[in-house]
């Protein structure tokens, strides 16, 4: 107990200091593509070939109490002046200082995007980035061009920003640690086993990413779409290395993942993935979004990896995508229609569910599965 005290100090010192060094104003980013948070209330912002940290000043915690808030996207719109229709919901992200809820919106009239918050009362506010402060780090692979950043994550003592870069999809991830103003982003190239494909790749982007710390070292979890997951070291990194992953898990063909995070229940760990499932033909659910329960021990596996990780699914033809085959990765069926999902608390988690028959998308506070 002592020893986590100690280094959540750390972190927010380190957090603290970073922002002492802190430019004031507006960063004025071309877009917002991910975000999500690291300590003491820093938000972290990536877009285009850009990652900015913002110190939001949002650490009084808020309780929730509403938990079902139907028709959010139009909530949402009004705020903008807009309609449902008129705008597309990116990102959400829980900050985890005051568990309220930031939502990455995009105006498909001005095609700008905008961050708003929800608070546990269902009150709607827009987060400007007008004047706040913040620090900019700009994401550069020599000749070649960082189009655009998939998943953005605080691992660590550092930020790690998942990209795609050039016209080809190459996978470039960077490291920061936000500490060192005047510090360059550390970028690598990812070479992974695909198992839904069969082969070692070098060109997908990580759709999303994860945390995860073992035996005192920094890894994070990425996940592709047909959705696999792997899991790479961070730590010691050397600029422009190539770092193999190790797959861990296969949750099916034809899936895209759009979020993840790992939680703990009646003392087991999990990690929780939710997805969009591209294909019509062999649905998972009733709905194109599913969300899938995995065994978090399986990232410490180092038998059963790559060309042996484990399937979810059959390999057999004519294999429904709906039957898990393994007790260690299920499909969680509380969360089918789930289309972000961020975790509120220890038990809980905030999500926005796909429109229903009434046209409205739905907020909701559901039970970690």
């Amino acid at each position: 107990m002592m020893t986590r005290r100690i280094v959540l100090a750390c972190l927010v010192a380190l957090s603290l200091s970073a922002f002492a060094r802190a430019d004031q104003g507006n960063p004025k980013l071309k877009a917002i593509e991910a975000i999500n948070f690291g300590p003491d209330g820093m938000l972290l912002i990536g877009g285009g070939a850009t990652v900015v940290t913002v110190d939001t000043g949002d650490v009084k915690r808020t309780s929730w109490s509403k938990t079902d808030i139907a028709d959010v996207d139009q909530l949402l719109a009004g705020k903008l002046g807009l309609t449902a229709k008129d705008i597309e919901i990116k990102r959400v992200a829980v900050n985890p200082a005051s568990r309220k809820a930031y939502v990455a919106v995009r105006s498909l009239k001005s095609k700008q995007d905008i961050i708003l918050t929800i608070d546990g009362d269902g009150k709607v506010a827009e987060f400007s980035l007008e004047n706040v402060k913040y620090q900019k780090y700009p994401l550069t692979v020599g000749d070649k061009a960082v189009v655009k950043v998939t998943d953005i994550v605080w691992a660590g003592n550092r930020i790690v920003a998942a990209t795609q870069a050039t016209d080809q999809f190459a996978s470039r991830v960077f490291t920061i640690i936000p500490s060192n103003k005047d510090a360059n982003p550390i970028n690598f190239s990812t070479k992974t086993f695909h198992t839904g494909h069969n082969k070692w790749e070098t060109a997908a982007p990580i759709l999303c990413l994860m945390p995860f710390e073992e035996n005192g070292k920094t890894n994070v979890v990425g996940s592709f779409t047909c959705t696999p997951l792997v899991k790479y070291p961070v730590d010691d990194i050397k600029p422009d290395a190539q770092v193999n992953g190790v797959s861990v898990v296969e949750l099916g063909q034809g899936n895209q993942p759009r979020s993840m995070f790992a939680y703990e229940k009646d003392g087991k760990k999990y990690i929780l993935v939710n997805v969009f499932r591209k294909f019509n033909q062999n649905p998972v659910g009733p709905t194109p979004y599913w969300t899938a329960r995995v065994d978090h021990e399986l990232l410490k596996e180092t038998t059963n990896i790559n060309e042996k990780a484990l399937w979810r699914v059959s390999q057999k033809k004519g294999a429904k995508a709906s039957e898990s085959v393994t007790d260690r990765a299920i499909v969680a069926k509380d969360y089918f229609g789930v289309m972000h999902m961020d975790k509120l608390d220890d038990t809980r988690a905030l999500v926005i569910t796909e429109a229903d028959k009434k046209g409205g998308m739905q907020l909701r506070v559901l039970n970690l599965p």
